[in-house]
């Protein structure tokens, strides 16, 4: 009987053992990409689940709160197919904190609340079983962001959540708060609108968020204390970060408090897009630690490229690259942006470092999110931040964007071809006095395309079209990276007097909302932003990064100018033609010399009211007599803004130095 019970125990001993799968590589690992692997919760039952091919056990366990004490149960997951572990628990759990807990070479890892937790507590280290339809605002229903048919015709904000409310003079109630976005009628110095009422009086379509998921920068049971961060160091890739929420330790409070925010800014017009950070993760310490990140304490290592000698590969300079090629990856990022765009109504996704992801990846992370809603568009930095085993050929780089027909990459053609190279402070650019950017300019204009007039070995970075159509392109001179445009131009013109930056500024940003890729701009040029000349202000205080509403008032021409170039914008179709064969029907360049641009826009070229527009863009320190083949009224010179066009000229205009006109003909 003893040795009938001793072999029983090392057959169970061997049954034990063998629960833990090995594989040959990665791309071995069984891809279950159609399991649902996000909390299935109902008032009756919660359902847990995780994807863990290696692990030997897993298991759930509950706590009171976020933080702090000991697990009050635990649940043991049990093996299901191809590497899921599943338990259902009944009752109602909502309320209810947890985190996993993986078992691999008979080891068990740190504690994890699961890369798909969609609620986290103070500092994210537990997920919290949720009722989402708790945290919906009134009438959240009815909740959606404007119509747009291409993305063109929007014109995008790029703003940091807490730079626009913690000045001291912003007049919020909630410094640095989701609510405090959110909250209408703030007042700062001499009564000027700021926050989201400032938005609206600028009129633009959209705000670009930076990083507003869980990060790992900020400690948030210390938010008494002087911290910033930009937000590129990702941590709970599907919960909204909690420094910006009016209470960090309740779960619930930061996913109400973010949909409210959208709510109000949809409630005025605005479409919100979230920058996301697939390519990387983001760990506390100095060096970082990936080992410890969401991803490894599920499935160590699969989640990330490496090196031949195994090393962690790191495209990204942050000490990692994740590997979208592979199944479970690119499943986890599909359905990330897609429960964003769903449970939270986002209006659009700018992808960080996105040449390090593969192009099937970023083809079907747009198909996706058109089928949940059409107006939604995807934008990124089509760059990396060092090489990667992914092959060249494969990367969502901004040379193969004709690949990716429904995604837009940032233009460093026109930013740098207008103001200088971002790399070299001294480096200027078309507005700021550098000889032979015309071409870059032009490039610019038309969005990138392929266009009759543009010699493309003069263009500075492109020697050739990289977009089907305009909308693939962002315009743009300035954004959170980088000197701000009114720094980069004082660092690179020492030598040029404020009226001169000024006017570059104005000029830089005129030529952004006067070309055919979508609009772009960086929060708080319109008030000439200054960083102190800091160009990368990621942790540096409030000081450098907040919005400093006392220059309203102090730079209201400034504001104006913009407000005007906005309005002109959204007045005017022809600066947004929806294709590429419009543009080269439309758009012919007339005058190209140096320091001079000069293009017609004709036969009311996208339905719009104005016939014939002539745009002239004079970067010269001096005015140009500007000869017309014909009569036209005037809607801008230099500073002035009349769209009825009272004024006509005919034979020829007189441009003021570093300044645009634009003419029409009814």
């Amino acid at each position: 009987m003893k040795y009938s019970f001793l072999l029983l125990s090392i057959l169970f001993m061997i049954a034990c053992d063998s629960t833990k799968e090995t594989y040959a590589t990665y791309e071995d690992y069984p891809a279950p990409t159609q399991e649902n692997l996000w909390l299935e919760y109902t008032k009756e039952a919660t359902t847990f689940k995780i994807w863990s091919p290696t692990a030997q056990e897993v298991r759930v366990l509950f706590y009171e709160k976020g933080d702090g004490g000991t697990h009050t149960t635990s649940y043991n997951l049990a093996r299901k197919d191809k590497g899921v572990w599943s338990k259902k628990v009944k009752g109602d759990l909502h309320g209810t904190y947890y985190t996993y807990q993986i078992k691999i070479d008979n080891t068990w890892l740190q504690e994890t609340p699961g890369i798909y937790a969609q609620a986290v507590g103070v500092n994210g280290m537990r997920a919290m079983v949720v009722d989402l339809e708790k945290t919906n605002p009134r009438h959240w229903e009815n909740d959606k962001g404007p119509n747009i048919k291409k993305p063109n015709e929007a014109i995008i904000y790029e703003l940091h959540i807490r730079d626009m409310t913690i000045h001291p003079q912003s007049g919020s109630s909630f410094p640095g708060k989701y609510l405090g976005l959110a909250e209408i009628g703030t007042k700062g110095p001499n009564q000027v609108s700021t926050g989201i009422d400032h938005l609206k009086e600028l009129g633009i379509t959209h705000v670009h968020l930076l990083p507003t998921y869980d990060h790992y920068s900020i400690n948030e049971t210390k938010l008494d204390s002087a911290q910033f961060n930009w937000g590129y160091d990702p941590q709970n890739y599907n919960v909204p970060e909690g420094s910006f929420s009016t209470d960090p330790y309740q779960a619930e409070v930061r996913i109400k408090e973010f949909k409210e925010m959208v709510s109000r800014f949809h409630e005025s017009g605005i479409g919100v897009i979230l920058d996301v950070v697939y390519n990387h993760t983001g760990m506390p310490g100095e060096g970082g630690n990936t080992d410890a990140s969401n991803f490894s304490l599920e499935v160590p290592g699969y989640y990330y490229r490496h090196n031949e000698d195994g090393s962690y590969a790191d495209a990204s300079a942050c000490g990692n690259e994740t590997a979208s090629e592979r199944a479970m990856m690119r499943k986890f990022i599909k359905e990330s942006v897609s429960y964003w765009a769903k449970e939270y109504h986002l209006d659009g996704f700018r992808f960080d470092l996105m040449g390090i992801h593969d192009i099937a990846t970023m083809n079907e992370v747009t198909t996706t999110l058109k089928e949940i809603n059409p107006n939604l568009f995807v934008y990124g930095e089509g760059w990396t931040a060092g090489d990667s085993p992914l092959p060249e050929e494969k990367r969502a780089l901004k040379k193969h964007i004709q690949q990716m027909p429904e995604l837009t990459a940032f233009s460093d053609d026109i930013r740098d071809g207008l103001k200088g190279s971002v790399f070299d402070d001294a480096s200027t650019g078309f507005v700021s006095g550098a000889k032979n950017m015309e071409q870059s300019v032009l490039f610019g204009v038309v969005g990138s395309i392929q266009h009759p007039q543009i010699d493309y070995k003069a263009v500075n970075y492109s020697d050739a079209p990289w977009t089907n159509e305009p909308w693939q392109a962002i315009s743009y001179v300035s954004c959170h990276d980088n000197h701000t445009i009114y720094d980069k131009l004082k660092v690179s013109r020492p030598d040029a007097t404020e009226s001169h930056i000024i006017a570059m500024d104005k000029l830089a940003n005129a030529v952004v909302m006067t070309s055919q890729g979508v609009a772009f701009m960086h929060a708080g040029a319109e008030l000439l932003r200054t960083k102190n000349g800091e160009h990368n202000s990621y942790n540096l205080p409030d000081g450098i990064n907040q919005i400093d509403w006392t220059r309203k008032t102090k730079h209201k021409d400034v504001l104006d100018y913009y407000k005007n170039l906005i309005a002109l914008r959204k007045a005017h179709p022809a600066f947004y033609m929806p294709t590429g064969e419009e543009i080269r029907t439309n758009l012919e360049f007339k005058t190209v010399e140096d320091g001079l641009v000069s293009f017609q826009l004709k036969n009311g070229a996208n339905g719009d009211s104005w016939k014939t527009i002539e745009v002239i863009y004079n970067a010269r320190t001096t005015p140009v007599n500007y000869i017309l083949a014909d009569n036209y009224k005037v809607a801008v010179l230099g500073d002035t803004f009349d769209m009825q066009g009272a004024r006509s000229v005919m034979n020829s205009i007189e441009v003021p130095p570093i300044s645009m006109a634009v003419l029409f003909k009814d």
